[in-house]
């Protein structure tokens, strides 16, 4: 038996699989990485056990634990490296405090890393050179070349979100400014919306957080798609803020598909259709030909069926704990 743990950056999802990856029972739950990795890893410590104890499955039976962080790892070590979104985080031991609940050996990545893992999985390697792109809080991209994750010299490839958009635009996270980050993701998107609300040039978007007092970019989304025109200049901005990133991606790699998840990808189709069109605008003609831009395909399981096929893999290349 395998256990998947996703540390989104306000989500904690924890899965057992079978070796087979069906799941076979799962927890989500809101999380704040930004408070430091103590009440995150305090909850694990608790939910695994628990979760174990109650599908009546023993500790000695997990064969594997797969974790994904919203951060650059230092992969070997299993360690976060400086993450914008997590502060509090940089080189902690998340391996070393689990040890208190399991002896399996434990891998950590970065969660599009595993996203990226779960669709080459899903795929079954009909497809070996493609990106997956997660949109949420953060922007990330897992690499997959010639069907094997490509995580480059030091760990971090893929960390796209921190690729400038505008130099001259808003201050990142990263201490960087005009980050397509911090231009095109969940708190960007949701802060434009909060502005068009206040402004009152979306009365749509007035109404939603005058029920709510503070809007979500899934409100965006929806005003989006029920007509309001201010809300869906925002998602196609992001769209095409983000297009334009991976129109450079593509000019460079050549992937035959790019899979697009995260929470954002799912405020409307007016997202995913700014994406294609800013990267078939501005992309060489012979890398788009056959290209193929599509949402992922396990949905917000993608995570962590990821994190276990990360943890079967290195297990059985390891042969012993991590």
């Amino acid at each position: 038996m395998l256990v998947g743990i996703d540390i989104g950056a306000t989500s904690l999802d924890i899965a057992l699989l079978r070796p087979d990856l069906g799941i076979i029972a799962r927890h989500a739950q809101e999380a704040d990485v930004q408070a430091g990795p103590g009440p995150i890893m305090a909850r694990l410590r608790t939910l695994l056990p628990a979760m174990l104890a109650q599908n009546g499955i023993a500790p000695d039976r997990v064969l594997a634990v797969g974790i994904g962080v919203p951060g650059p790892v230092n992969f070997a070590a299993g360690q976060l490296v400086n993450p914008p979104l997590m502060p509090g985080w940089d080189s902690y031991a998340i391996r070393e405090d689990l040890r208190e609940v399991t002896d399996a050996p434990i891998f950590v990545d970065n969660d599009v890393n595993l996203m990226a893992l779960g669709v080459l999985w899903r795929q079954r390697k009909q497809i070996e050179n493609f990106l997956v792109i997660k949109v949420g809080t953060g922007i990330g991209c897992g690499i997959v070349c010639h069907g094997e994750l490509y995580r480059g010299s030091t760990g971090s490839a893929g960390d796209i979100g921190h690729i400038c958009a505008d130099p001259e635009g808003p201050l990142c996270r990263c201490g960087n400014r005009g980050c397509v980050e911090a231009m095109a993701a969940a708190p960007a998107i949701v802060a434009m919306g909060m502005e068009a609300a206040q402004s009152g040039r979306s009365p749509s978007l007035a109404d939603r957080l005058a029920a709510k007092d503070q809007l979500e970019a899934a409100d965006i989304g929806a005003a989006s798609r029920a007509g309001d025109a201010e809300a869906d200049a925002i998602v196609r901005r992001s769209g095409h803020l983000i297009g334009q990133v991976l129109a450079a991606l593509v000019n460079f790699y050549n992937p035959s598909h790019i899979f697009i998840g995260g929470g954002v990808s799912a405020i409307g189709p007016m997202f995913l259709a700014a994406i294609r069109q800013s990267v078939n605008q501005r992309s060489l003609a012979l890398s788009t030909r056959h290209l193929e831009i599509t949402s992922a395909p396990l949905g917000p399981e993608t995570g962590l069926i990821g994190a276990g096929v990360l943890a079967m893999r290195e297990a059985l290349r390891s042969g012993g704990p991590a």
